[in-house]
């Protein structure tokens, strides 16, 4: 079976497998070549899947999976990867860190502008 995890804008993984096992709002799943086609909606949580040589671990946001044949798809806003949870671990906090910090920044840019905005619709208010 071949799996497709997509981001917004590229492709993370395009791999054969021989299982791929996620998590949906009622518990986890596995996936193997004969299974029927089946559509699932993810939660944030824990995506594995096994090839040939390894098990590969992603930590994936809220998505989308579709088994349709022989292909598995996941539609994910957010993933990483790693082949050891311990390590894994590890890039999610750092990288959901400076995630944070990033959405701090743009929300003081947001609130500034609105604020600049407010205080104009106000001068323009005792202008007429």
């Amino acid at each position: 079976m071949t799996l497709k995890v997509l981001l917004p804008g590229q492709t993370m993984v395009e791999e054969k497998v021989r299982q791929v096992t996620a998590e949906a709002q009622d518990g986890s799943f596995s996936l193997l070549p004969r299974h029927v086609d089946f559509v699932a909606a993810l939660v944030p949580g824990l995506l594995s899947y096994k090839t040939a040589q390894q098990e590969v671990f992603l930590a994936v946001d809220s998505g989308i999976l579709v088994k349709c044949g022989a292909e598995v798809m996941v539609s994910t806003a957010r993933a990483v990867r790693g082949t050891e949870l311990g390590a894994l671990r590890q890039k999610i906090e750092a990288d959901f860190k400076a995630l944070d910090e990033q959405e701090r920044k743009t929300l003081n840019a947001v609130t500034k502008i609105e604020a600049g905005f407010v205080r104009r619709f106000l001068e323009i208010q005792r202008i007429e």
